[in-house]
């Protein structure tokens, strides 16, 4: 169907099917810890809840891999995966903030 100059529609986003979300998660964890040890940082569009949640899924397991605190920050637009810092009694400092909960 044809739009009139200017009257275009968003595109509708169809939700990850469970599969699909695991294997989403499994695939971006070696490309978020590959990024991490090279930049220290990874980021990426994550403008739906969806996309929110799964990226700070990966973080979780991207921490888990490396063995080190991950933190992700999501402004709404982007989420950010990031290393976390390491309090002085040795427990983890880590912090999850997105808007779109």
């Amino acid at each position: 169907m044809t739009h009139p100059l200017g009257t275009q529609t968003a595109p509708r986003r169809t939700p990850l099917s469970a599969e699909e979300r695991i294997r989403a998660e499994v695939n971006f964890v070696p490309l978020v810890v590959e990024h991490l040890v090279a930049n220290g940082r990874f980021r990426v569009t994550a403008d739906t809840a969806e996309m929110v949640e799964l990226f700070q899924a990966v973080a979780r397991r991207a921490g888990d891999k490396l063995q080190r605190p991950v933190v992700s920050y999501a402004n709404g637009r982007d989420i950010v995966i990031t290393f976390g810092q390491v309090g002085a009694s040795g427990l983890t400092a880590q912090e999850t903030r997105s808007p779109l909960e």
